[in-house]
């Protein structure tokens, strides 16, 4: 069932919880590929009811970013939907999200801003104001469909922590499932942004998993010292890479390390074809 607004998705949940029955949400920006696939999978397999999410959050990208060129495929997204048999697709315009006529700024809208120290690192470091406005969305989805479980994927690693951070400190009533990431054969983590990708640059998007298997590789081998666990990357890169970061902090906190541990996790980003992709690894399963 496609639903578009608040009102209508709020009155199905209220029935089901009338019965009892478990919900789960899957957040999305919609261009569903089978990560999603894989969430919406363990959403069916935990819970009740599924709603899945497909809304391209504006007030999460920046003014540089690719805002209005980001794919919508919601009658694509439609039918995967159908086929793994989700109770609801809520897809909402922006008016609806945010009002009609709402500025969507900080100045005139209440956001929900994640502490400092989760925010200016990785991602958050290059994309100010990001996480403010992922979180700003996470929550009104979690006040809308009051979900049992939410389902994220670790491909976005940073968004799960502070996700799971801005639970944890608002007394939000939902349990944050983390599920793997799903690669392509060829090792290249699925996202929706690898739909920009020509055929040549997805061979050279896959220096990302050979860094950080090399990296793993290394720790397993008994190298601890972050500097030298770094340091192997540049040996991948050529001038098809445009490095943003590469780091290896705490799985929990990303506190950043100096000694990696079996609770160290490694994260990159770059650009290819000014594409910028990012992925992570366990340094322990």
């Amino acid at each position: 069932m496609l639903i578009h607004t608040v009102n209508e998705v709020r009155e199905a949940v209220n029935s089901w919880k009338k019965e009892n029955l478990t919900v789960g949400l899957v957040p999305t920006m919609g261009a569903l590929h089978e990560g999603h696939l894989s969430l919406i999978k363990k959403a069916k397999e935990t819970c009740d009811r599924v709603v899945v999410s497909d809304f391209v959050n504006p007030i999460q990208f920046g003014p540089s970013e690719d805002f209005d060129k980001y794919p919508r495929t919601l009658n694509e997204d439609m039918k995967l939907c159908d086929n793994e048999g989700v109770d609801i697709v809520f897809a909402p315009s922006a008016d609806e999200m945010y009002q009609k006529g709402q500025r969507l700024s900080n100045d005139t809208l209440t956001y929900v801003c994640p502490p400092f120290f989760y925010v200016n690192t990785l991602c958050g470091k290059s994309r100010v104001g990001h996480f403010d406005g992922v979180c700003t969305v996470v929550l009104k989805l979690f006040n809308i469909v009051q979900p049992d479980y939410a389902f994220f994927g670790q491909k976005d690693a940073q968004q799960v922590i502070i996700i799971k951070k801005m639970v944890n400190d608002l007394n939000v009533p939902v349990k944050i499932i983390q599920c793997p990431i799903v690669r392509e054969a060829s090792g290249l983590a699925l996202s929706s942004r690898n739909k920009y990708l020509s055929e040549d640059g997805k061979k050279d998007a896959l220096v990302l998993s050979k860094i950080l298997k090399n990296i793993k590789s290394c720790y397993d081998k008994g190298v601890t010292d972050v500097a030298a666990l770094k340091e192997t990357a540049y040996g991948f890169l050529n001038d098809k890479h445009d490095m943003e970061y590469l780091e290896i902090v705490d799985r929990d906190n990303l506190e950043n390390k100096i000694k990696a541990d079996d609770n160290s996790i490694a994260l990159i980003a770059l650009r290819v074809e000014n594409v910028r992709l990012i992925d992570n690894i366990y340094l322990k399963d």
